[in-house]
């Protein structure tokens, strides 16, 4: 969606900045988002899948206070650059930065929420350059293998968070309930009424059995990043006027 794209090497929060030259997929509208959206609760330990430049991680930690983060990023330049995005934040003893293969990551004590923004167009073809297919191809990892390797690390009441392409939510919704992630919340997000759905923000709990999941459970709503005049919406602007410098 793009909102927030930046062609300059770093994006100014109110509160910290997030420099992105090093990364494949720069500060966007995507990672905002799932910042934003990340449901409030007592969470104390974090997991951010697939960093990139920290975005999310960072905005993470100024919602939760008391969160321990720990962010994963498989690329070595966009690793280091949140490992200096982080360093330079005001939550740097809260943040730590993983740099591998979530697949092979392992963690003694679980977590209560794990969040992604995860590598997508599985269908489309590659981008030519090598980073920059890695961070939005899921060859590396793909939804089976997330909510495969999410559920060995979360807690049983833990939450998992995603944001994805619209046209991946029925083979993504297919994917969760077979490793037992039901929907507890999807809020469907356009950049303006009149236009089809782009991305889709979904909170999903763990559960036990298949059958302990009601479809009755998920609630569900719509978020309009702008409106019939092309001006950011209201709602828009209510999530993300603690981030945003100005909008």
């Amino acid at each position: 969606m793009g909102l927030t794209d930046m062609s300059n090497a770093f994006f100014q929060f109110k509160q910290f900045t997030v420099w992105h030259d090093k990364c494949a997929m720069k500060v966007g509208t995507d990672g905002v988002l799932a910042g934003v959206l990340t449901p409030t609760g007592t969470h104390r330990r974090i997991l951010d899948v697939g960093t990139g430049s920290g975005l999310i991680a960072l905005m993470l930690a100024q919602r939760f206070t008391m969160a321990e983060i720990t962010a994963i990023e498989i690329d070595p330049e966009a690793a280091q650059q949140a490992r200096e995005n982080f360093a330079a934040s005001p939550w740097q003893s809260r943040l730590t930065l993983i740099e591998g293969d979530f697949n092979n990551f392992v963690s003694e004590e679980p977590f209560d929420l794990v969040i992604s923004n995860p590598p997508y167009f599985t269908d489309a073809l590659k981008a030519p350059d090598k980073q920059r297919s890695m961070a939005r191809h899921n060859d590396t990892l793909n939804y089976h293998q997330l909510f495969l390797q999410v559920r060995r690390l979360l807690q049983p009441d833990g939450i998992c968070c995603l944001i994805i392409p619209a046209e991946a939510e029925a083979f993504v919704q297919q994917m969760a309930e077979r490793n037992h992630f039901f929907p507890k919340h999807i809020t469907h997000i356009y950049t303006k009424p009149g236009k089809p759905c782009r991305r889709v923000f979904i909170t999903y709990w763990r559960g036990a059995e298949p059958d302990l999941y009601y479809p009755g459970d998920c609630q569900q709503d719509e978020l309009y990043l702008m409106d019939t005049q092309s001006q950011y919406s209201p709602a828009y602007r209510s999530l993300t006027e603690d981030f945003y410098l100005k909008l």
